[in-house]
């Protein structure tokens, strides 16, 4: 079911069209990757949807509720955002940091309640970082901030997940930890989940749909095997892109061709 409808998304900065007529659809229980070069608009996408950025044109709905419509706070109990740039109060413990994601339910004066606190707690559950409720931000590793940041956003109880580059700056097995996880919340936990990301590989093994953006413009949507293609990829990343089939998991495998003498030019 579709919880989250961008149709006909259109954003400039300065004069300069980033976006162009985007629409897409994320539905409950699904991963959709958005991917494509640098400088195409995946962030700005982001901005846009969680109301940091206003459109030129288009509407962003919600279960048919326009979301440019809605207060800061309402819309912040609907769409939480893990941004790209992860910035944590390093004097906050883990567990009041995962308390800010209750704001928008708090009370203007009074602090949270016992539900509140259930909350913040189950989420840190969900990201499996109870055991960090006590440490300070300023001890935690790379992987340890990015599951606090989620956790913060899960405190929201949101309906749509938005995570800009979540792997960026991680090593390998916390990567993979984050998109376990981020699949995880998706098929168990219901949530719809847009997340940018920059590996093909990534967006391919653990994404329900693919959208690719090129020069601000949506080229190709659905499945991973019907987006990964060598056309749609070549043609968007300028260089020859060869996809096979995955030997375990049947994905496809996205490998460049670097032997190309634009490649070596480059380089």
């Amino acid at each position: 079911m579709t919880i989250l409808s961008i149709s006909n998304l259109s954003v400039s900065y300065h004069g300069r069209a980033v976006l162009r007529g985007v629409s897409l659809n994320v539905k409950a229980g699904e991963v959709l990757a958005l991917i494509g070069p640098n400088g195409v608009g995946k962030s700005t996408f982001i901005r846009a949807v969680s109301g940091v950025v206003r459109p030129d044109a288009g509407k962003i709905t919600l279960d048919s509720t326009d979301l440019l419509r809605l207060s800061p706070d309402q819309r912040a109990r609907q769409i939480a955002v893990v941004p790209q740039a992860v910035s944590l109060p390093d004097a906050f413990t883990v567990a009041e940091i995962v308390m800010m994601g209750r704001t928008p339910y708090l009370p203007l004066w009074g602090g949270e309640s016992k539900h509140d606190c259930r909350v913040a707690w189950d989420a840190m559950r969900r990201t499996e970082i109870e055991m960090l409720a006590d440490r300070r931000a300023d001890e935690l590793s790379g992987g340890e901030r990015q599951r606090v940041v989620i956790a913060r956003a899960l405190a929201q109880e949101p309906r749509v997940l938005l995570l800009d580059e979540p792997t960026a700056h991680l090593d390998l097995k916390h990567q993979v930890a984050v998109l376990e996880l981020a699949r995880a919340l998706a098929r168990e936990g219901g949530l719809a989940v847009l997340a940018t990301l920059h590996d093909l590989n990534q967006a391919a093994g653990y994404a329900d749909q693919v959208a690719l953006l090129h020069n601000g413009e949506v080229r190709a949507v659905g499945r991973p095997v019907e987006v990964f293609t060598p056309a749609h990829l070549s043609l968007a990343y300028g260089l020859p892109i060869n996809v096979i089939s995955h030997p375990m998991y049947s994905t496809p495998l996205v490998l460049p061709d670097g032997k190309t003498s634009n490649v070596k030019r480059e380089m």
